[in-house]
């Protein structure tokens, strides 16, 4: 299995496996983290890294 060196889609998959995890279980304090991690992400996928 090939992972990704774009760190914008790294930074996606992470966040979508998270999004999918806190439907099964409560994240609390993790949203913060989910929702920084989006942010990121989006941002990297736009500049292009």
């Amino acid at each position: 299995m090939k992972l990704t060196r774009n760190l914008g889609m790294l930074l996606l998959a992470i966040y979508l496996i998270l999004v999918g995890v806190s439907a099964f279980i409560s994240l609390g304090q993790l949203s913060i983290v989910v929702a920084i991690l989006a942010i990121a992400a989006g941002i990297l996928i736009l500049i292009g890294r």
